[in-house]
Order: structure tokens, then sequence, then C-alpha cells
């Protein structure tokens, strides 16, 4: 039997890690910019926190979930988003109790069973951030401010936010309602997939693709109309800040997002990429998700990225990554007793920071030679009876076609005296 991938599933091969390397740093080094701390939930969570917490009307739960029963009856299910796990962590490990707010950051796998195309994977990796604990749009801000440094960073251009507020548990049935009333006369124009979204979950009708559906958005209604007071002054508050930092968006009425949680804010990142203008990652404000899961009422927001849709894009874009670090120095043998030797030397450098590799097997000079060209090393140390018998190594710069016998003692001194 030939094994094969599972279906949705990849292999990161080793020519894919420095792109991996360079934007996990990037997601590092821009959330310890900003004051977050990084927190790593379980991959595996109790089924009913994504039901409760994502919403039973979801096409992540109704659909796309990896949901199993253990050997001890437990209902489990493979995490198909951060925010319900971080959430969950937050109040069990009780965060409530330390300084607020907490900015908290996660890297890791998500599973969706979705249907595989380009970029979209059954087990794919995200960054994600949080700030819990504060109403302040200033949060909302810093969230879409890392959002955008990301991608700034990783080489995209012609940023811009799609952005509306959905509103809070006041304003949102009132516009749900106002949804209904118009669309139901329309009942028979809608598309079959949508007279089900408007019985089940009313706000996915506005983010549609049916064909059918789409030329009856243009008359609905807009949730700005049904904000209250304080939905409508914290999403001008947002705006403003945006306006001072120079961060172009627009206010796209369409915008719902697919997750019950969202409460105000609501955006996307719309940039170049992926061939096409689109969307790079969204995110919004929870501000009733953690009294949702048990906890006491704490408002939130944050973003999640899909890592490789990014890589993805940077490759389209030609954006050429650093390459990983790898030895500088590699140790050829001829003879039995030249290997030992080679082992030796190499464990005493490694244990003195350098990179070394030694070769493998008993080959030729030549062919050890090759192996050295091969792997990149800009430096060689060669070890036969002669070097045995004296105590000494063949040193060679390989760039430079120098080479010169010393003592084995001095290799250490020799090899940073002629590294960069």
């Amino acid at each position: 039997m030939k094994y094969q991938r599972v279906r949705g599933m990849q292999d990161l091969l080793p020519e894919d890690q420095p792109y991996w390397a360079h934007v996990e740093k990037a997601c590092h080094d821009l959330a310890g910019r900003y004051g977050f701390e990084r927190l790593e939930a379980p991959v595996l969570e109790s089924t009913d926190l994504f039901v409760r917490g994502v919403g039973d009307a979801t096409d992540i739960v109704s659909k796309e979930m990896y949901s199993f029963v253990d050997k001890g009856e437990d209902a489990l299910t493979l995490r198909p988003e951060f925010t319900a796990g971080v959430m969950r962590a937050y109040i069990e490990n009780g965060m409530g109790s330390r300084p607020q707010p907490q900015k908290l950051y996660s890297f890791g796998p998500i599973f969706r069973r979705e249907r595989p195309a380009k970029g979209r994977y059954r087990q794919f990796y995200q960054f994600n951030a949080e700030v819990i604990g504060t109403p302040d749009a200033l949060a909302d801000l810093e969230i879409m401010q890392i959002a955008h440094g990301l991608y700034s960073r990783l080489g995209f251009t012609n940023l811009v936010f799609q952005l509306n507020s959905t509103g809070d548990p006041e304003c949102k049935p009132r516009f749900i309602q106002a949804l209904r009333d118009y669309f139901t006369p329309l009942m028979d124009r809608l598309a079959p997939l949508d007279r089900e979204r408007l019985a089940k979950n009313p706000l996915r009708v506005l983010d549609t693709k049916e064909r059918e559906t789409l030329p009856l958005l243009a008359d609905a209604p807009r949730f700005v109309d049904y904000l209250n007071a304080a939905c409508a002054e914290h999403f001008a508050e947002l705006r403003a800040y945006l306006d001072d930092a120079g961060i172009r968006y627009e206010i796209n009425h369409r915008l719902v997002r697919g997750l019950d949680y969202y409460t105000k804010t609501v955006f996307e990142l719309w940039g170049e990429g992926l061939g096409a203008q689109g969307a790079l990652c969204g995110g919004g404000r929870y501000d009733g998700l953690i009294e949702a899961l048990g906890g006491a009422p704490t408002p939130g927001v944050g973003f999640a990225t899909g890592i490789e849709r990014i890589i993805m894009s940077m490759r389209e874009l030609g954006v050429q990554p650093a390459p990983l670090p790898r030895p500088d120095v590699f140790i050829a043998h001829l003879g039995p007793a030249a290997k030992r030797v080679a082992v030796q030397l190499a464990a005493q450098l490694r244990a003195e920071g350098t990179g070394v590799r030694v070769a493998f097997g008993a080959r030729s000079l030549k062919a050890q030679m090759k192996d050295a060209d091969r792997a990149g090393c800009a430096l060689a140390l060669l070890i036969g009876d002669d070097e045995v018998r004296d105590g000494t190594v063949t040193a060679r710069d390989l760039a430079h076609s120098e080479q010169a016998t010393l003592a084995r003692a001095d290799a250490a001194g020799w090899i940073r005296a002629h590294l960069p």
C-alpha cells in the first residue's frame, strides 16, 4: 500500500521553512512590540465550547469541525479557531484577576473540514491576537494596527480595511428584524441557501456569494442606521483613530463576519496578493463571548490570519525570505581513526557555538567535499591519518581556496577568524 497525505493536509518541506520562520518571527516581533504575551491553549477542546462560543448555526460548527467521542465518552473537537479556547483559558485560569486588559496572542494549527482549494487546507496555521478586558476603541485600533503592520512588513501593498459595526445585544435584534422584514417579501427571489440563512442566521445573508441574492442587497438595511448611541460613539471613535493613524479604510455595510460572537467592530484587511485584490485577514469585537462561556461580563477584541495564505502570496509577489542559519563548517575524514577524531572535534566546536556538519560513511575525500559544497559550508576541516598522528587538522577556506595546517586546539580560533 502506498500511503499519501490525508486529503486537505500538507507537508511542510525544508525548502518551505525559510518562509515559515520569516512569517512567524514577524508575528512574534509585532506582538511583542505592542506588549502582547503568548498563550497556547490545547488543540483539543470540549465540543460544546465551540457550539456555544462560535454558534451552532455557523458553517464552522454545522459543517466543518473535526469532532469525535473519545474512549472516556467525552465529546471533543480539534480547534477550528483560536478565540473560544483563549476565552476558556482566560476564565479557567482566573486571568480576570490579573491587571486588565490582558493582551494575548497565539500561533499554531487550526482544523476545519473545508473543501480544499488553493491556499486552503484542512489543517492550517493561524496567528491570533486578542485584547481582553477593555471596551476602549483604542484596543480595536491596536488589533487592526498589528494586522496592518504584519502585512506591510511582509511586502503586501494597497492595504485597506473593510469596516463595519454590528452593534450590541440592544441594537442587533432590531437590525435582524429589519433584515427579515426586508427579505421576507423577496423570499421567492432569494437563493435557496439564503432562504435557509434568513431563517437560521439572517446576518449571513449580507455576505452571500449567491448570484440570485446579490442584486437584492443594494437596498437592504444598513447596520449603522440601527446603532444605539453607545455603539455609534464607539464606531466614530475608532474611525477617528484610524484617520489619525493614516490607515485606509472603507465602510462596508455588508460586512458581518461569519461567527456569532462578534459585536460592534468587525473588519477585514484587503490588499494585493493571491493574484487579485482580496481579503487577507479579519476580526472584530466580542464583548459578550466570555459571559456566554460562563465568565463575568468582559469585553474583548481580536483578529486572526492564516499563515499558508500569507506564504503563498509572498511567493506570488516574489518576496524572498532570508535563508535559515546552517552550519558553516564541514569536517571530512579519511579512515576509522580520523572519523573518531572528527566526531570529537565536532562535539567540541558545537559546544562552543559553531555549526558543524560531519561527513557520514567512509567515502572518498572528493565525494565528501561535494557534500560540503551542496550544504553551502564556507569552511572545511580535513582529518586523515597524518592529522591524527600529529594532532593537527587541515583547514580549508572553500570560498577563497586557501588552506593551512594547524594544531587541532587552534581550529576554533581559525574558524572565528575566517567567518564573517
